[in-house]
């Protein structure tokens, strides 16, 4: 699908072009969702570029992600879709800065599109361009990152006080469940710091080129604090992939440990029962001549032994502070 841009006053439009159709005259952003060759050759005409397909876009060089081709700028990043369901990835979505206008590829819905789509459609600034444009796209992404990561942050704490305070829990743990939850969250924020990197480079890319395009003051001073705000972003998700990763090492030594108190009781419970056993089992041989079976209160002597016999390993088992 070819969505396409144009200012309307102070808001900006969106038109869906069909295949075939020439671009509309003041088009600032072409948006190609899933293109097919028919709206990606009405791009290429329109702008004089060859757009990337998307084995392209999926290649992970540096030289292939950030390139200049005829006057224009091509940066493809990686950037989170599905982060609200138990399937989230990253896909790669290519920014082409062809003179004022700009053009996206992008084969899935990130959610930084519809944010942007929607705000300025509201309201948008006089004399658009597709640098503003790219602009408030970036912004959009790395505040949708930090939104991931604050929201992953906040769900670890969570397993890390159901692993340290289980009584505190509503019910009894299931440290499957919990493996499981923590594997999600490790995946999650491995992905998020992927599409941080790569929008790393691509703000570095802009900032490089910033001078050579003569943007304004501003929109400089907006990359470098996109810069210092993903440097920071990545650093956050690696605390939070050592956390994770503190958090598995941790539930496996406590899983360790119920472990080697089960095997502790059944431990004590074979010691305390083997003199008792051994008692029972000297008595119950069938030899002629054993004088303690001619005894009249052999019996209830024996079950007084063979109660110390257990008692004593116990109590010394307390006293060693075993159990």
């Amino acid at each position: 699908m070819l969505s396409v841009y144009i200012p309307r006053g102070t808001s900006l439009e969106r038109v869906t072009v069909e295949s075939g159709e020439a671009l509309p005259d003041g088009t600032v952003w072409l948006d190609l969702v899933r293109p097919t060759a028919q709206e990606d050759h009405t791009v290429t005409q329109s702008l004089g570029i060859e757009l990337p397909t998307r084995e392209e876009m999926q290649e992970i060089e540096v030289s292939s992600r950030l390139y200049i081709e005829n006057g224009a700028r091509f940066m493809t990043a990686m950037l989170m879709s599905h982060s609200d369901t138990t399937t989230p990835k990253a896909t790669p979505v290519t920014f082409i800065l062809a003179g004022h206008r700009l053009a996206t590829v992008r084969y899935d819905e990130p959610r930084p599109f519809a944010i942007v789509s929607h705000k300025l459609a509201r309201i948008c600034p006089p004399h658009i361009t597709g640098e503003i444009v790219l602009m408030d796209l970036l912004d959009a992404v790395i505040d949708r990152a930090a939104d991931i990561l604050e929201r992953i942050g906040a769900e670890v704490d969570q397993i890390s006080h159901a692993i340290f305070e289980p009584e505190d829990s509503a019910g009894p743990i299931s440290y499957n469940e919990v493996l499981k939850e923590l594997g999600r969250k490790g995946d999650l924020t491995s992905k998020v710091r992927e599409s941080l990197v790569s929008v790393g480079r691509l703000v570095l890319f802009l900032t490089n080129e910033s001078e050579g395009l003569k943007w304004t003051k501003d929109i400089r001073a907006q990359l470098k604090s996109m810069q210092r705000d993903v440097t920071s972003l990545t650093d956050h998700a690696s605390y939070i992939t050592n956390k994770v990763t503190f958090l598995l090492d941790a539930m496996l030594g406590v899983v360790n440990i119920q472990q080697n108190n089960i095997i502790k009781i059944f431990s004590v419970a074979a010691v305390v029962l083997m003199p008792p056993t051994l008692i029972a089992s000297i008595y119950g041989m069938n030899f002629k001549h054993m004088p303690e079976l001619d005894w009249h209160y052999s019996y209830p002597i024996v079950l007084v032994v063979m109660v110390a016999a257990a008692i004593l390993p116990y109590m010394y088992f307390k006293w060693k502070k075993w159990l």
